[in-house]
């Protein structure tokens, strides 16, 4: 991809929603995404073709996303990140199951208990159920073997069942359609 007129009209709300998951604040997820996408520019000429550019993106926006949660981790433990409302703001593509988890009552619930995981199981998720990648482009992404990312997405799925929060839901939506 060597038009970034078309490049950043394909690749960046994507990009953009997945760092407001990974951050969970608007401006730090803007600022990342800014941030890999000049990095990526910058380094263009090491861009695997095609299958692998969005694998490869991910990578830098994953790594520059990691980068900042190390960097203001003091400031985010002090309360001042925004939460998970703001994933109203992401930007769709157009309705889907996604589009709709991220407003309402629902979205803020499965906004808290995503932002419960650690971090590697929150990115994992994220990349795979928001981003749409597949396990084979999420190691590419986070530099992991394949069998990690499967353990982690396992991982990540069975806390999300545990979970009595998202167990409600589950009950609450058997007993409406029953």
């Amino acid at each position: 991809m060597h038009d970034l007129d078309e490049w950043l009209e394909q690749a960046y709300a994507p990009a953009f929603r997945t760092a407001c998951l990974i951050l969970r604040n608007p401006a730090d997820a803007e600022e990342a995404v800014q941030e890999a996408f000049l990095r990526a520019w910058r380094f263009r000429s090491a861009m695997p073709p095609d299958d692998g550019l969005r694998p490869w993106l991910y990578r830098v926006l994953v790594n520059t996303c990691w980068s900042k949660l190390r960097k203001e981790r003091p400031r985010r433990l002090a309360g001042a990140e925004v939460g998970w409302h703001a994933m109203e703001a992401l930007p769709a593509r157009e309705p889907s199951p996604e589009a709709v988890a991220t407003t309402g009552d629902v979205a803020r619930l499965v906004g808290e208990v995503l932002a419960e995981l650690p971090e590697h199981l929150r990115v994992t998720l994220v990349l795979r159920y928001w981003s749409g990648l597949s396990e084979r482009e999420i190691a590419i992404a986070i530099r992991r073997r394949p069998g990690t990312v499967k353990s982690r997405l396992h991982e990540a799925r069975r806390r999300l069942a545990a979970d009595p929060r998202l167990g409600a839901l589950v009950d609450e939506a058997a007993e409406g359609g029953a």
